[in-house]
């Protein structure tokens, strides 16, 4: 199979979900073996990072990668389309810290970058595969990911938060399966009752129903939650209630769509590993700093062994 990449630049505009700010970006064609870089704009024409699992240099909510001063962050729903859709080499400019949520998923990209626009070029992919399996594990959550050998790459997640509302969701993800429909369109999402704590930390400040799904686990006065929605800027959306249940504009895309959301997160922070992983991928509760750990463990095993 030969690399790919766009057959020419594609813009994008929005707000950061945790910055809340506006930014611009282009995300174009770039040569073989380039993988996917990142430029910032506002920065001048060298302030370049690449999507490397070395250049992880935070995890709290997204993913962010930097090389010295320059940084940019919630870059893993890109690098899960570029993923999903087979696209080897980019260059994406952005003209701010964070890529811009868009509507919280990688639909916004699929719609984008459709079969006319990706072209193969003349280098073969190098396919990312392993010859030993990575386990990362944190013994005090259960949480795992486990990425063994394979003729060809799947993906297994399970989610598993402890929800009444959400329940125990497991998903999957080979190439026989549609990424544009299935896995693409499935939003990011959060708990109410983390609402308050993410605030104080000056995070979500772009967030709102726009963009992300509400899971609202216990009964909540209707008081509380027009209070906190009130935070965004947002009124109280058509049939949100006081009753637990998942709250979104238009309301859910699947009835796993958080499961199938992680799925996503996953494809997208392996994605730092350098390439396309062809192994079988299991993941139990994953995030973003399992997901970026596993990306570590995965290079120093294909590039240090």
């Amino acid at each position: 199979m030969r690399q790919r990449t766009l057959q020419r630049e594609f813009r994008f505009e929005g707000k950061g979900l945790h910055t809340g700010k506006i930014a611009h970006m282009t995300v174009g064609p770039a040569p073989e073996n380039t993988g996917v870089r990142f430029l910032r704009t506002d920065l001048g024409e060298g302030a370049y990072v690449d999507a490397l699992a070395a250049n992880v240099s935070r995890t709290a909510r997204s993913t962010m990668i930097s090389n010295g001063e320059v940084s940019v962050r919630t870059v893993e729903h890109l690098l899960a389309a570029l993923t999903g859709l087979g696209i080897d080499n980019a260059l994406v400019r952005l003209d701010g810290q964070e890529a811009p949520i868009l509507d919280g998923s990688a639909a916004p990209y699929v719609e984008a970058f459709t079969a006319d626009s990706i072209v193969e070029q003349e280098a073969e992919r190098q396919w990312m595969e392993l010859r030993e399996p990575v386990v990362v594990e944190d013994p005090r959550t259960g949480a795992y990911l486990r990425i063994t050998p394979a003729d060809q790459p799947s993906y297994e997640v399970t989610i598993d938060f402890n929800s009444r509302v959400l329940g125990v969701q497991t998903v999957h993800w080979d190439p026989s399966v549609d990424f544009a429909t299935q896995i693409g369109p499935c939003r990011t999402f959060c708990f109410f009752h983390e609402l308050k704590r993410l605030v104080l930390l000056g995070m979500i400040k772009g967030g709102d129903l726009e963009n992300a799904i509400v899971v609202v686990e216990n009964k909540v006065p209707l008081w509380q939650i027009r209070l906190w929605l009130r935070l965004f800027g947002l009124p109280l959306p058509e049939g949100m209630s006081r009753e637990p249940g998942c709250y979104a504009r238009g309301g859910l895309r699947f009835p796993d769509e958080c499961g199938r959301h992680k799925l996503l997160d996953v494809l997208g922070d392996l994605r730092l590993c350098g390439g396309f992983l062809k192994a079988k991928v299991e993941a139990y509760k994953p995030g973003h700093r399992m997901n970026t750990l596993a990306a570590k463990e995965i290079s120093k095993v294909l590039y240090n062994g």
